[in-house]
């Protein structure tokens, strides 16, 4: 349909109005185009039913016939067994990952048959489960009628081979599916381009053990004596030519994302040039920071309870109560064991959250266990320090979803988190209170100035009030008096209008 003509809409209804007898087919002709348009209008509304019946998944494939845009080979997530190694902590902790793995599942559109884990010192280094695990396995995935199986960590390329071997049906690890769930779910052209480095990175060192009809011979260099007749010479396997291909589009798409890069950099840049405090909102997944936002600002971010529902970061402008202006970042969510090809990916969305003045600290207190979640997010934020080689910004916990938690939880996390604020982000409980106290902890202009401003520089006084601090303000018939709290450059300018010979 192409988009709608408000000038053709009104001529349409203007006709249906002046019809005299209004015959059943100009009815009909016109209700159609009502539909058509309203339809078209409230295309947004209709992402969330879109995403849910969406059933692609980014596969993996070393057949790269297009590289422009890398077909992976294909996911059927459609009937998943999936499989823990249960290494440490409580047996309630290993369910739990399991859980969230079934979660993750879903959300890339999966059946769930069946969970297993198994209690071992660490994976076993050649099948991940053990052989005898293996054949359990086995029964179960002929049993259930399974088509794929998904392990909870992230699997060597060794193990990968030899459980799709023994197993006959297809496997992935946990990495491989949040990989697939990011390609789901990526909007904008940063964002997928950021998850296809991601991806591309995952795939290079797994290109061997991909599929047993591989052609493994394009020239004749490998085969050697072996390699038959017609094989023998120079030339380059598959598998070389694939990663060939995949070094060069990793290449130009690390060329993109620095482009994009620079572009974020400018308009971050203008921020703190214009010397406007921000805030990061950051959190564990689904834990309610996109509803958070839209909240204290209005935003009309996408709001879905599915994990990842939004992976571009949104900034929005807010004021705090006594008008100072600071900008608020609704970044990607976190999760257990985050695969660090995503963290390096989305280097320049994480980026937003370190040099923010305030980090909002987003946790779900409907959660099963919300202090691991808290410890999930620490240690990516701790990663990301560590590469910056610098002090992250202060941090607000914020315990959300107060009216969906459980009271016995909620007493849990006070005491662990005594510094935290309870809000309910639906219902608007304690969003007033978490606003007040966002003010409070952002900085604030450092420069004190008591000045009479002519009314002819009335720019100078917006400033004061979009930028700086206004204590008190009075029209007098020589201009504006104001006494107001500002940044260095604008005092500088102040200078000249410095009242009753105060200083600044």
């Amino acid at each position: 349909m192409s988009k709608p003509n408000p000038r053709e809409y009104s001529r349409a209804e203007a006709q249906f109005d002046s019809a005299e007898s209004r015959p059943e087919e100009l009815f009909d002709e016109f209700g159609q185009y009502v539909d058509e348009v309203d339809a078209e209008l409230s295309q947004g509304e209709l992402e969330l039913e879109d995403r849910a019946s969406l059933r692609r998944v980014a596969g993996l494939s070393t057949e790269l016939t297009d590289i422009t845009e890398v077909e992976y080979r294909q996911l059927r997530l459609e009937r998943v067994v999936l499989v823990g190694v249960w290494t440490e902590g409580t047996a309630e902790q290993s369910e739990a990952s399991l859980e969230e793995l079934a979660r993750l599942a879903e959300t890339a559109g999966s059946e769930i048959l069946e969970g297993l884990v198994q209690r071992r010192g660490r994976p076993d280094p050649a099948t991940y489960i053990g052989s005898g695990k293996v054949r359990e396995l086995a029964d179960v995935v002929v049993a259930t009628g399974a088509d794929t199986v998904i392990c909870d960590g992230e699997l060597s390329p060794g193990q990968l081979r030899q459980l799709e071997a023994k197993l006959k049906v297809k496997v992935i690890d946990r990495t491989a599916l949040i990989l697939d769930i990011f390609a789901q779910h990526a909007r904008s052209r940063e964002g997928k381009a950021q998850v296809e480095l991601a991806q591309l990175q995952y795939l290079i060192p797994r290109l061997r053990g991909w599929g047993e009809s591989l052609s493994r011979q394009a020239g004749g260099r490998a085969g050697g004596a072996n390699g038959g007749v017609g094989l023998r010479g120079p030339g380059e396997t598959k598998l070389e030519t694939d990663r060939r291909r995949i070094s060069k589009r990793v290449a130009k798409l690390r060329r993109e994302i620095a482009s994009m890069d620079t572009i974020r950099a400018t308009k971050r840049g203008r921020r703190v040039a214009n010397e406007v405090p921000s805030v990061a909102i950051v959190g564990y997944t689904n834990a309610g920071k996109s509803s958070l936002l839209n909240a204290i600002t209005g935003a009309g971010v996408l709001v879905e309870d599915a994990l990842f529902a939004t992976l571009d970061p949104t900034t929005r402008r807010s004021e705090t109560p006594d008008g100072r202006s600071y900008t608020l970042t609704d970044t990607v969510g976190f999760v257990r064991h985050l695969p660090h090809q995503l963290v390096d990916a989305f280097r320049s969305t994480l980026d937003e959250a370190a040099d923010g003045d305030l980090l909002v600290h987003v946790v779900d207190g409907s959660a099963p266990a919300p202090e691991e979640q808290v410890e999930a997010v620490h240690e990516v934020l701790n990663e990301i320090a560590h590469r910056r080689s610098d002090a992250l910004p202060p941090e607000l916990i914020v315990i959300n979803k107060a009216d969906a938690a459980d009271e016995l939880t909620l007493a849990r996390l006070r005491h662990l988190l005594p510094d935290a604020m309870v809000v309910s982000a639906r219902s608007g409980q304690g969003v007033t209170a978490l606003v007040d106290e966002v003010s409070r902890r952002l900085p604030r202009p450092e420069v004190a100035v008591d000045v009479l401003v002519p009314y002819a520089r009335g720019e100078l006084v917006a400033r004061a009030h979009a930028d700086g601090e206004v204590l008190s303000e009075e029209h007098t018939p020589e201009g504006t008096r104001l006494q107001a709290r500002v940044h260095p450059d604008l005092a500088a300018a102040l200078r000249s209008y410095v009242a009753d010979g105060s200083a600044i």
